[in-house]
C-alpha cells in the first residue's frame, strides 16, 4: 500500500528529504519519474498510461506536500518503516487505502525504480 499525505499536512517539509525514492514533492511542484530514480525512457504508470521518465507531470496537490504513488515503495527494501510517517510531526503520512500493494509488489517496484 502506498503512503499518502492528508490535508492535515502543515507543509513543514520534514518528509521530503527522508524519501529514498524521491516520491514526495512540495505542493504545486511538478514531478518526474526520473527524479531520484534510475529510470530513463518510457515508463508505464499504475493507471496504465505511459510517460517519459524525464517529462514533467502536473502536481498532484497545489496546497500540500504530496506523494507520487507510482514512486512510493513504503520504504520497503530501504527501511523497516515508511520514513515519511516516522518523521511527520502531525501524523498525516498514512497508508493510502486506494493503492494497496503487497511487500512483494513493493520490492518489485523498488527494483524497477533503482536498477
Amino acid at each position: 500500500m502506498a503512503i499518502m499525505i492528508t490535508d492535515e499536512c502543515i507543509n513543514c517539509g520534514a518528509c521530503e528529504p527522508e524519501c529514498p525514492n524521491n516520491a514526495i514533492y512540495e505542493g504545486g511542484v511538478e514531478w518526474r519519474m526520473a527524479d531520484g530514480t534510475d529510470l530513463t525512457g518510457d515508463y508505464t504508470l499504475i493507471d496504465g498510461s505511459t510517460v517519459e521518465a524525464d517529462a514533467e507531470q502536473e502536481p498532484i496537490s497545489e496546497d500540500f506536500y504530496y506523494i507520487v504513488t507510482d514512486k512510493c515503495t513504503e520504504c520497503v527494501g530501504f527501511h523497516e518503516e515508511p520514513q515519511c510517517a516516522a518523521v511527520c510531526p502531525v501524523d498525516c503520512c498514512v497508508p493510502d487505502p486506494e493503492h494497496e500493494e503487497s511487500e512483494e509488489e513493493l520490492l518489485k517496484k523498488k527494483g524497477t525504480l533503482h536498477i
